[in-house]
């Protein structure tokens, strides 16, 4: 889904420090579940506690000089602002800090959910058909996401006036009122019944962001790009814009490095749609 096995070294040590983990927390780690993310950088397993709770142990790594800041406490800092979210977020049980020769280990654990996510890559590749009950949680979930107060910053206006004229190719338009986003939404982070998952960025972003992050993850699916629209009429409105234009500029940005290039075409018609508004 994101990255190729990782090199038998940081495998072999992320294995190690995801056992020591599980030892420390005292869960039980299932076999055959394992589930890598970017470059080695997180290992995931299904896990059971002592008392036989299904649940999720993930270990993330970074060199220990770096290990702080948004991404690194973006799972407990959503524990503490948002709990289980009226249960549509897996709660956090439990947390592990270890440093090794360098390297500090940060393992999560978290209920473990029973339904699988909405699509095994953020780009959404086949036709979902999804009940309004779904669309209304969605909806009132990220309303209650976006009055949280937080100093989180996850979308930088220095960001925002380099890369959108950049990647879009308009002025920076301006923001009329920045909200608090989960600011990964796509459909590898959405199951049904509706739980969002992966909260390591969450922060302060334009009104609309994570519609509008959403709604580009839609792309090669028009009916559901559709749908995305109509649950949230922020997108195409003047108060959506800087979210829109923020969104389409990471995501040009992560072609012109060579990722989502299936998205490529359908991105350079959006920032033509933008730039005519």
């Amino acid at each position: 889904m994101y990255s190729p096995s990782p090199d038998p070294d940081t495998e072999q040590r992320m294995r190690t420090h995801h056992a020591r983990a599980a030892k420390a927390l005292d869960v039980r780690v299932e076999p055959d579940g394992e589930f890598w993310g970017w470059a080695g950088r997180t290992l995931g397993a299904p896990a059971r506690t002592a008392a036989g709770a299904p649940a999720w142990l993930r270990l993330v790594s970074a060199p220990a000089d770096k290990a702080s800041g948004k991404l690194w406490d973006g799972a407990r800092a959503a524990q503490h602002a948002f709990g289980d979210l009226d249960g549509h977020r897996p709660e956090l049980l439990a947390v592990h800090d270890a440093v090794d020769d360098g390297t500090a280990y940060r393992a999560e654990l978290s209920a473990r959910l029973d339904q699988p996510v909405l699509s095994d890559d953020p780009i959404l590749q086949h036709d979902l058909q999804l009940p309004r009950s779904w669309w209304a949680d969605l909806t009132k979930t990220l309303e209650k996401v976006s009055a949280t107060v937080t100093a989180r910053v996850a979308v930088r206006q220095q960001y925002m006036d380099r890369a959108i004229p950049e990647f879009v190719g308009i002025p920076t338009p301006a923001v009329t009122n920045w909200t608090t986003a989960h600011a990964d939404l796509h459909w590898a982070n959405l199951t049904k019944p509706l739980r969002l998952l992966d909260w390591e960025g969450w922060g302060q972003a334009p009104e609309g962001f994570d519609a509008a992050m959403l709604y580009a993850y839609s792309l090669l699916q028009p009916d559901v790009a559709a749908r995305v629209r109509a649950a949230f009429p922020v997108l195409g409105s003047p108060a959506g814009l800087a979210a829109e234009a923020s969104v389409c500029a990471q995501l040009l940005q992560t072609v012109a490095r060579g990722d989502n290039l299936t998205l490529e075409d359908r991105l350079r018609e959006w920032s033509g749609e933008l730039r005519r508004r």
